[in-house]
């Protein structure tokens, strides 16, 4: 059938059909690969006139490189740039730091300000063309001439500073510097100044050179909690910025780059010295001749003495912060210009700044360790104090509230809550200190130290890393709801997921990642939410939230904050009864562990020490009845110590904080302690009575907040009862000094 198909007419149609498509198929093929031939032969030919060889080969090639890798260059940059470019995001980016903000210490007396007024500042054009050269002169010669950052500045600022074996000039440009100011932290990371770098360039492209010069003469640190060169030529000469004299302007130009370093105030020959490299720099800069400055080194300038004057920097940029986010939760509605009554105690914050650089002093390069922190506050949270570290004017980075570092063995409360919560574990119950391995990891006690089977006191009061961990296993197998009993590896995990919940309920807000090692106090922490971890100890189970307002007003006059009113409720986040038996075991630390050089005489104290590996970070937390506090000392780099322990240094230098803090005041044991504190020593009734000739550092006579808080609400009364021009009234900082003063001159002791 198929053979009849094919010899029929129409099969032979679709035969020569089908093969005149093939030829057409192979045709078409075969002219398209002619005519790609000979495209080809013709692309060739015209190329050949673009044959280079020789050094116009090598500089083709040069060229093609160059053009890949500016293409990843371009690639890589623009990944750097979006996070920069992502703290711009704000349209009102100009006044992120609108608030005008009037600080006042606990008694309130006025200890500084922060934020900026932007419709009140002096214009620019009104800036004495001295002071201008002075500033371009030392921060950024080429501020006309670069476009944000500038590499011939940053290379001559490299050479000048290595020949005189110091920071003489800057690197970055102003712009970079406002950029930071506007912008970042003062975080010294590479993340900070990559972000710098761009969001200088922005700047640039954003406003014009006169506007970025007036911002940074605005927003920069000048130094005794001034911002901004009017906010410094008021505090420190008492004058309008169109008022200054050469030397002044010399002198005002030397503080941007160590403002606290050069205060005139602080350290008036330094300061001197300072602007008379001022004068140097605006002489090489040929912005002035040696003639017009000759007068200025011969007549420095002359401040006015504020010696009295020392401003709690380290307190005031934590409180701002708050006082910001306050703002940002709509807590003042519209307003801007506030006073704040803080929890501040400054002398107690002085005397925290003069224990902690004496300490580096004396013994800061017997332990190699250059960084210090402290932080003292209430049990309710209330902070009293913050040292955030040696020297604001070099680092304004805040190490106690900012920084996180591994608290090692000062983490263990934690642990040992967890294993009390069980009830199985009391102060005298005997505990396993030998050695556990879980898995490969074998923890070792501090020096190598063996321990056996011994209570629960005594392995907190040696600080036994063996211990720590095997209660984490025991903890876990409390725990454990499965059907299975635990093996040590499973239990441990159980363990550590509840002493992160207690530590999570305690204050701590940092990550703490699930590692063999976190009992030990492996993971970074905060300072100052181990400081607030401790407050709960103090006072009994409560959470702490720590803060600095007290108090704020409005410009009118209005108290549109309070703390106890608008602040958030203590709740009880650990069982009390727990957290008295946690006290009394902390309470043997002191006594007669670790951490007794933290004894404070006739006060019972209670805390523990930490110590990471190479000792790196040196810790002692500790709290009384009265205040909790914790100091850190160490290396901004992390690099070891010189085997310092937390019951070295920083016991010492938190004893001495806190027998400061202690003067003069009605003493409280920690909750649930029912020591009777041994009677106070002769010094410590010296202090209370007055006497000063033991040289122990004495408190000045204050009122004590009760009666601070009962003297403002009479003045508030009489103030509305009796209304004035606002002008003409004195402030409560006024009436509370003129009586603190009076009850001085009394004889009238500290009550608080």
């Amino acid at each position: 059938m198929f053979e009849g198909f094919q010899n029929s007419t129409a099969g032979k149609r679709i035969a020569r059909a089908m093969l005149a498509f093939d030829a057409w198929i192979n045709s078409s093929l075969y002219d398209s690969a002619q005519r790609a031939r000979n495209a080809y032969a013709d692309f060739s030919a015209y190329m050949d006139r673009f044959y280079v060889a020789g050094w116009r080969k090598l500089g083709v090639e040069a060229a093609c490189e160059g053009l890949t890798l500016g293409l990843a260059g371009s690639i890589l940059m623009l990944a750097l740039a979006v996070p920069a470019f992502q703290e711009t995001s704000d349209s009102d980016w100009l006044k992120k730091q609108d608030l005008a903000v009037t600080f006042l210490d606990r008694y309130g007396l006025e200890v500084g300000r922060r934020g900026i007024k932007h419709d009140d500042s002096i214009p620019l054009t009104e800036f004495p063309d001295q002071l201008i050269k002075a500033v371009l002169a030392t921060e950024d010669r080429r501020f006309y001439d670069h476009w944000g950052i500038d590499p011939i500045g940053t290379l001559r600022a490299v050479t000048v500073n290595a020949r005189s074996s110091g920071v003489v000039q800057g690197g970055s440009s102003i712009s970079q510097q406002l950029a930071k100011n506007l912008f970042l932290s003062n975080e010294r990371t590479l993340e900070r100044k990559v972000k710098e770098a761009f969001l200088a360039i922005w700047l640039e492209f954003r406003l014009t050179k006169p506007e970025i010069l007036k911002l940074y003469l605005d927003r920069a640190y000048m130094g005794g909690g001034t911002f901004g060169i009017q906010a410094a030529a008021e505090f420190y000469f008492n004058k309008r910025v169109p008022d200054l004299s050469l030397s002044e302007s010399a002198m005002l130009a030397g503080l941007f780059k160590a403002p606290t370093k050069y205060a005139p105030h602080i350290n008036l020959p330094a300061a001197r010295a300072r602007a008379n490299d001022v004068l140097n720099n605006m002489v090489d800069a040929g912005f002035m001749t040696e003639g017009q400055v000759f007068v200025a080194r011969k007549a420095p300038a002359t401040p006015i003495d504020r010696r009295r004057d020392v401003s709690p920097d380290w307190y005031l940029d934590w409180a701002f912060d708050e006082v910001k986010k306050l703002a940002q939760a709509h807590k003042f509605g519209d307003d801007r210009v506030l006073t704040v009554r803080t929890a501040l105690d400054g002398a107690l914050q002085k005397h925290s700044e003069t224990v902690l650089e004496n300490s580096l002093r004396l013994y800061g390069k017997q332990y190699r360790a250059s960084q210090g922190a402290a932080i003292v506050m209430e049990p309710n949270g209330a902070v009293r104090a913050v040292v955030g570290g040696r020297d604001y004017g070099a680092s304004q980075f805040n190490r106690a509230t900012d920084a996180t570092r591994q608290p090692g063995s000062s983490f263990k409360p934690f642990v040992y809550l967890a294993a009390v919560m069980t009830g199985r574990f009391h102060r005298d119950t005997v505990v396993d200190g030998s050695s556990l391995c879980l898995g490969n990891w074998c923890p070792h006690n501090y020096g190598g130290a063996g321990a056996g089977r011994l209570p629960l006191v005594v392995a907190l009061q040696k600080s036994l890393n063996t211990v720590a961990v095997w209660l984490s296993v025991q903890v876990g197998r409390h725990e454990f709801t499965g059907k299975k009993y635990p093996g040590d590896w499973v239990a441990a995990q159980v363990g550590r997921a509840k002493i992160v919940e207690i530590a999570r309920k305690m204050g701590i807000t940092t990550p703490l990642p699930d590692t063999v090692s976190l009992p030990l106090g492996a993971d970074d922490v905060k300072m100052i939410d181990m400081a607030a971890a401790y407050a709960v100890f103090a006072n009994g189970g409560k959470r702490v939230v720590p803060f600095a307002a007290v108090e704020i007003r409005n410009s009118g006059g209005d108290v549109i904050y309070r703390h106890d009113r608008d602040g958030p409720a203590q709740i009880q986040v650990m069982p009390a009864d727990k957290i008295a038996e946690m006290n009394n075991l902390l309470k043997e630390v002191v006594a007669g562990g670790t951490g007794t050089a933290a004894r404070l005489d006739g006060v019972v104290a209670a805390g523990k020490t930490g110590t990471t590996n190479l000792s790196r970070d040196a810790w002692f937390d500790g709290f009384t009845g009265n205040f909790s506090g914790s100091v850190w000392f160490g290396n901004d780099d992390s690099s070891p110590t010189n085997n310092m322990t937390g019951g070295s240094l920083p016991a010492r230098t938190w004893r001495d904080i806190m027998a400061f803090a202690h003067q003069g005041i009605e003493l409280k044991n920690p909750y649930g302690v029912t020591d009777t504190p041994p009677s106070r020593p002769a010094a410590v009734a010296a202090a209370v009575t007055g006497a000063s000739d033991l040289g122990q550092a004495q408190r000045p006579a204050t009122l004590s907040r009760k009666s601070t808080e009962t003297l403002g609400a009479i003045e508030a009364m009489f103030s509305n009862a009796m209304p004035r021009k606002r002008a003409e009234l004195p402030t409560l900082g006024d009436n509370v000094q003129r009586r603190a003063d009076v009850a001085g001159a009394a004889g009238r002791t500290r009550i608080d």
